[in-house]
């Protein structure tokens, strides 16, 4: 049985349509998701309206190479703008606790105290490993159905993005971004991450935990 191979040709086309279909999908997904949250997202502390719960997404407080992550800290900023202008009652800190020896919330949660912020006004949802999953567990944990969702822009589009398709009314504070030559390992992530979105939706992704309802006070 002779075995045909493919020419050189013919994959080199291959290559290049897939390359070309690869940069276009990225585009469209990364157009619709800034789009869906244009007139969603601020800047200023004055303008911004209340909103009764917070959700600040965690991240790492140290980047890989050891040194301090400037979006931790700028992230951290924010929420503390929002807190101490009354724009917000309550902060839910949704990150990654993957490990004994590592938890995003109860980072941020120490730092938020130890700028003076009461502990009483925070929550913690130790099972936001993703954006994905920290937003469908304000609604389905923590009993959320509007949020004023506190990261960088180009992180607060895609979770105001996924907050609108799971029937959220979400608007965004956007804390101080990094310079894009430290930030261009993360903006570069981010596009794949937009991509990821309409993979979820398609293939009906669920968080990786639920569980039992949180109580948040109405008031």
């Amino acid at each position: 049985m002779q075995v045909r191979f493919f020419k050189p040709k013919f994959l080199f086309r291959l290559g290049i349509v897939l390359l070309i279909g690869g940069i276009l999908l990225t585009y469209f997904c990364n157009r619709i998701i800034t789009n869906a949250a244009k007139d969603r997202l601020y800047t200023s502390v004055s303008q911004i309206p209340y909103s009764k719960v917070g959700l600040l997404l965690g991240t790492s407080r140290d980047g890989r190479n050891g040194h301090h992550n400037p979006y931790y800290d700028r992230r951290i900023t924010a929420a503390l703008e929002l807190l101490r202008a009354g724009k917000i009652k309550y902060i839910l800190i949704s990150g990654d606790n993957s490990r004994k020896t590592y938890s995003e919330p109860e980072m941020m949660r120490a730092d938020l105290i130890a700028a003076g912020i009461d502990s009483t006004r925070i929550y913690l949802d130790y099972a936001g490993f993703r954006t994905f999953d920290s937003v469908i567990r304000l609604k389905a944990i923590f009993g959320q159905d509007s949020v004023t969702i506190i990261s960088q822009k180009f992180h607060n589009e895609r979770a105001v993005y996924i907050a609108k398709k799971e029937g959220i009314y979400a608007i965004g504070y956007n804390a101080k971004d990094v310079g894009a030559r430290q930030g261009l390992k993360t903006q570069m992530r981010e596009k794949l991450a937009r991509v990821k979105v309409f993979v979820d939706a398609l293939f009906g992704a669920e968080p990786k935990f639920l569980g039992e309802p949180v109580l948040i006070p109405k008031v």
